[in-house]
């Protein structure tokens, strides 16, 4: 068995993204005084085999993946991936001082104080030491992050059938965070949110001064909104989804006439997924005291819905935009059209985050 460790990180990773909806392969080449985004595949990845960040089905998995790596024409099978919702724990925990050694023997021996585990020995874990407390220099903020070992081996072992070799096993929330660091300037004490909205999941992470300082994961995403449109259109699953593509705003057969209500139909049935947005929020500035936060940006398949980012940015009083992780990192235009790069921004940025990663890494 594969010992990971979460938070680790020669390059000759490729990033692999595995969603609910889709699979996302980033290849990043790092040069010497940029990165280079060389090839980005993805195909879709039918409903079933990823359940809330749970792998429900390994066979197909495997052979889904196995498809993508052969149309990629990739020959590196070492990769990065990432775990998110139901399947992964993330805990900001506040301990005395301490070396790195002594805190991963507390967490061993004493992980359930913390942790929603009755044994740790079922369980694989991370932290990262983010610093003093800022009222108490005693005491230091350290991040947790801890997967059932059943459920990590789940996804390494169909991986492994596919011919792969899982270098990183990473979460999505802290891969938009590489991909963030890789692209934006930020000011010390700068406070910005990434708002990941999957098919199946939406990761929130809140940066500060570069680092996580918090994370939720809830069930909802883009699936929600194709149920709600398959409902009140009575269409299957897979033509709502093409109701959604439809009102993308560089869809080919874009009209704005033709599509204003649906449109409006959309951002309705997204009012779940904003409200589950403003109460994270809401529970962060409470928490963390009301702290100014600068900016939110959005990734995911749904990000790019018609009005999405000027409704959060309305209903939060916070400048919202979508992420672009191709703000200074480059793209090879052999293998990548210009044209395709808009429409790939949001649902590639875990991808590029993951392909980012380097197996020296902290």
């Amino acid at each position: 068995m594969l010992d990971l460790n979460f938070l680790s990180g020669s390059k000759k990773i490729v990033g692999l993204d595995i969603g609910s909806s889709s699979l996302k392969l980033a290849e990043v080449i790092s040069t010497s005084n940029s990165y280079v985004l060389n090839k980005f595949y993805q195909i879709p990845l039918p409903k079933g085999i990823i359940v809330e960040g749970v792998l429900a089905d390994a066979r197909e998995l495997s052979l889904r993946v196995k498809e993508l790596f052969k149309d990629s024409g990739l020959r590196r099978r070492g990769i990065a991936t990432s775990l998110s919702g139901n399947s992964v724990i993330i805990k900001k925990v506040t301990f005395t001082q301490m070396n790195e050694a002594e805190l991963r023997d507390l967490i061993r021996d004493e992980g359930g104080k913390y942790l929603p585990f009755d044994n740790m020995d079922d369980v694989n874990y991370d932290f990262q030491i983010l610093g003093d407390n800022e009222f108490n220099p005693n005491q230091m903020e350290v991040i947790i992050v801890a997967a059932k070992k059943d459920i990590v081996n789940g996804y390494l072992d169909a991986l492994l059938d596919a011919g792969l070799n899982v270098l990183i096993m990473d979460v999505d929330s802290f891969a938009l965070e590489t991909m963030y660091e890789a692209n934006y300037e930020y000011e010390s004490n700068e406070i910005v949110i990434i708002v990941n909205i999957g098919a199946s999941i939406t990761n929130i992470n809140v940066i500060k001064s570069g680092m996580s300082i918090f994370t939720r994961d809830f069930t909802l995403g883009g699936n929600s909104i194709t149920e709600a449109l398959q409902g009140k259109y009575r269409i299957s699953f897979e033509e709502a989804e093409q109701k959604k593509i439809e009102c993308l705003p560089d869809h080919p057969d874009h009209d704005q006439d033709d599509i204003i209500e649906l449109q409006n139909s959309i951002l309705d049935f997204a009012e779940p997924i904003c409200s589950e947005i403003e109460r994270s929020v809401d529970y962060f500035r409470s928490t963390f005291g009301g702290e100014n936060i600068k900016h939110i940006f959005l990734s995911g398949g749904s990000a790019r819905i018609s009005g999405l980012a000027a409704t959060l940015s309305q209903r939060l009083n916070i400048e919202t935009e979508i992420i672009n992780p191709f703000l200074k990192i480059g793209y090879n235009k052999k293998n990548i059209d210009a044209k395709e790069l808009d429409s790939i921004r949001p649902i590639a940025a875990v991808a590029i985050g993951l392909g980012l990663r380097k197996m020296d890494d902290k």
